[in-house]
């Protein structure tokens, strides 16, 4: 009796096993990847990106050191803080900025010196910016972009040229970051100044599209709510919650 029940037990452990690893809706590397936990230098790129939205530069100051500390580059860090200003304006960059020169000379003036990583790699496409613009948007969303122009494009055709040409093309393009760390920077940046669902959902359903995990968005929303507030968290999980429900 004891014996059939151990044979029993041993098939059914033999199913599931047998049911995670080869189900075409589940395999391993799902698996992997939705347990997978931010990095740190992702989780840096989330706090400055979030506080540089919110001009708390006291509290930036902290993360500044944090990040590069974390192994940042300081290229990498100041591309965060210039790509946020397409989300959150050029007084909040600027001043990100500036809270970075300042951390910059006081580890200096410690003795650290920080890797100043790579610059962003020279442009050689002979295309118009606005079709390179208009393909990276198509790399992001997985999705063909429409011949013809709607909604608020067609209503000001000239948004649709600045976002072709220079979001994506002048900033997205540039290569010190991973579409993956651009995406971030933009949910961050989005969240912090809040009243922008439409535009957090559609690059919610980008970041995933990067790679970044449901599981990983959650960390983000923890990582905000830590950051910037309980206000801002639960608006952004808000989002995501109908962003996953949409991916099911």
């Amino acid at each position: 009796m004891i014996k059939q029940k151990s044979i029993t037990v041993y098939v059914f452990i033999l199913f599931m096993m047998n049911t995670l690893l080869f189900s075409p809706s589940v395999n391993a590397k799902q698996v992997a990847a939705d347990h997978k936990s931010l990095s740190l230098i992702e989780q840096s790129i989330i706090k400055v990106a979030s506080l540089t939205a919110k001009g708390d530069l006291d509290q930036l100051k902290i993360e500044l050191n944090k990040a590069l500390d974390a192994g940042l580059t300081l290229n990498e860090t100041k591309e965060v803080l210039v790509h946020a200003y397409a989300y959150c304006g050029f007084p909040r960059s600027i001043r990100a900025l500036q809270t970075l020169m300042d951390v910059t000379k006081y580890r200096k003036a410690k003795g650290i010196n920080d890797h100043a990583g790579k610059d962003a790699t020279k442009i050689q496409s002979q295309e118009t910016k606005y079709n390179r613009g208009k393909s990276i948007l198509g790399e992001l969303t997985q999705a063909p972009q429409p011949v013809e122009l709607s909604g608020y494009s067609a209503f000001s055709p000239v948004i649709d040229t600045f976002l072709k040409e220079h979001l994506f093309a002048d900033i997205f393009e540039r290569d010190i970051l991973t579409y993956a760390q651009r995406e971030l920077v933009t949910i961050s940046v989005i969240s912090a100044i809040g009243e922008a669902e439409p535009m957090l959902k559609s690059h919610l359903n980008i970041t995933l599209k990067t790679g970044i995990s449901p599981n990983q968005l959650q960390q983000f929303v923890e990582i905000i709510k830590s950051t910037i507030g309980k206000k801002e968290a639960k608006a952004a999980q808000k989002v995501l919650n109908e962003v996953l429900v949409s991916q099911k």
